[in-house]
This record gives structure tokens, sequence and C-alpha cells, in this order.
């Protein structure tokens, strides 16, 4: 491993906590009250009457946490519980048992993707970030034949694409996941070999972490993640293209994962709320405040 990453990443962990809702388990609820009084009130006339069990792609907790936060305040009667992340096809199975009521996934389903008891609900377009540590001065843009040369190992400095004299960290996704699969889909190719010394990471919240904390690297991310979080790392256009929402929306910028909901077709009313919730026009607002890009007809 790059000695430069030993350090970062031994406080990965440590770090992790700040991240403790994209990976561990998050039961929220309602505002609770502070005076004995009112926690007697909470306890008489807010009972918690239904319990909402979701898991699935951590790459969409971000959207999921700021619209259950939003939910359980209007209704503190709800317990909306946030399960470790896992991948997309292991929280579908578990709707389809049962055992989850909602299913979040960061690609788009169609119907032959599913078993047919169950339905896919679109959210959100996220754009799929490329972005360098601060250190990375003078570089704003990188072509398709760039990406390629750095991923495959071929570029090794920076100086090459009128960067710092300094060597290229990459950080990358394991090659099932959803940001390494659309890197390859949109530049890298599907046969390009990842470089000798790439770093690879199999939660998105440590390739951030990693990222913030390396000088002179490089990986793929969320931009909600970079918009929400007010992250300081650089974003790169890609090919002369900028990862805005106007291109985003426009289809100019195409690496973007489908944020998505998987559930039973036949639906309890609280989760009928809850999704509709998400998709109201006050959610409307605060998801494309992080740089989310509702889909047309979810207005």
């Amino acid at each position: 491993m790059i000695p430069m990453l030993k350090n970062h990443l031994l406080l990965m962990v440590l770090v992790s906590f700040v991240w403790g809702g994209l990976t561990g388990c998050t039961s929220i609820t309602g505002n609770s009250s502070s005076s004995q009084n009112s926690q007697k009130t909470s306890e008489n006339n807010l009972k918690i009457t239904t319990e909402i069990k979701i898991a699935g792609s951590s790459s969409t907790y971000s959207l999921l946490k700021s619209v259950i936060k939003s939910y359980a305040d209007k209704h503190p009667e709800i317990k909306i519980t946030l399960l470790p992340a896992s991948n997309s096809e292991s929280a579908i199975a578990a709707v389809k048992d049962g055992i989850l009521q909602v299913a979040a996934v960061s690609k788009q389903l169609t119907a032959k993707d599913i078993p047919n008891t169950l339905e896919y609900r679109e959210f959100a377009k996220d754009a799929l970030l490329v972005a360098t540590h601060p250190t990375v001065k003078g570089v704003v843009n990188l072509t398709t034949d760039n990406l390629k040369a750095i991923y495959s190992g071929k570029a090794k400095n920076w100086q090459e694409f009128g960067g710092p004299d300094a060597k290229i960290v990459v950080l990358d996704r394991p090659e099932d996941e959803s940001a390494k699969k659309l890197l390859r889909k949109y530049y890298l190719g599907k046969d390009l070999p990842n470089g000798k010394d790439t770093v690879i990471l199999n939660q998105e919240p440590d390739l951030i972490t990693a990222l913030q904390s390396t000088p002179y690297s490089i990986g793929a991310f969320a931009l909600s993640q970079a918009i929400s979080n007010n992250l300081q790392v650089n974003r790169l256009s890609l090919d002369g293209v900028e990862p805005s929402q106007n291109n985003i929306a426009s289809g100019k910028y195409q690496m973007v994962r489908h944020i998505g909901v998987v559930t039973q077709k036949s639906l309890s009313p609280s989760v009928q709320k809850f999704l509709d919730f998400a998709v109201s026009d006050s959610m409307r607002s605060e998801l494309t405040k992080m740089g989310l890009v509702l889909p047309e007809g979810k207005k």
C-alpha cells in the first residue's frame, strides 16, 4: 500500500462514526421533549405505532437520511430504521422476504430486474463526480484518454496534465459497485486493467474520507455528497462537461446514478405515506439543494 495512505486509512474506523448514518444502524423518530411533563405527554400521546426498515446501497444514504429526518419530525409515531448499508441485490431480496419495507438502490431497474411482487420507484439522479484533493492545482478537466491513463497506472505524475510535480494516488471502488461500473461504461471501458498501486475502498464514505486526507489523490463519488457536506475537493469536468445539475438534467453529463427504492407492490399505509412525502414539493426543494435532479413528473 502507498506509504502516505497508511495513517489515513488507519483513521477511517474513527472517521466512520461521523458517517454513522451511512454505514450503521440508525433509528429515527420525531423530536423528543426535555422536561418530565413533556416526556410523559410523549409517552402517552406519541406512541410509536409502526416501524419502517430501510437498507441498501451506501450511495443512497445521504438522500435517505434527509428524507427520513424531515418525515420523522412530522410523524413521531413512525419509527424509521436505516440499517447498515449493503448491496442492492441483498436489500431487494430482504424486501421480497418481508424483512425490509424499503430497499434503496443506486441503479435504474426495470420490471424484469426484480420479482413480479415488487415495484421500483425512481426518486432522483445524482452525478458521479470525479474529484481530486485540493493539492492537485491546475487540473480542472480530464479527457477520456486522461482518465484511462490515470486509472490504468500508465500516467503516474500530475505534471502530465498540467498539475504539480507529484505522484498520482488513485482511489477506486470494487468492480461490482455502481461507481466503478459507471466509470467503465462512460470512460474507462470494460477491459482496462487497474493500476498496480490503485487503492480499492469498499464503501463510498471511506473513499471520500481518503480523498480528503490524501494529497494528490483522485476518486469518484456522489456529487450530492460534495455539495451537501461542502467537501473541500476539486470537482473536475470530464471531456469539457461540468458535473452540474443543468448538465445532468439535459443529459449532457451522462455519468449519473439513478437513486430509487424497491418495495412490495402492495404497500401498507405508513410506507405509502413515507414514499409520497419523499417526492413532495417540500422535499423537492431540499433534495435540489443537495445537488440532486428529480426525474420528470416528480414535481
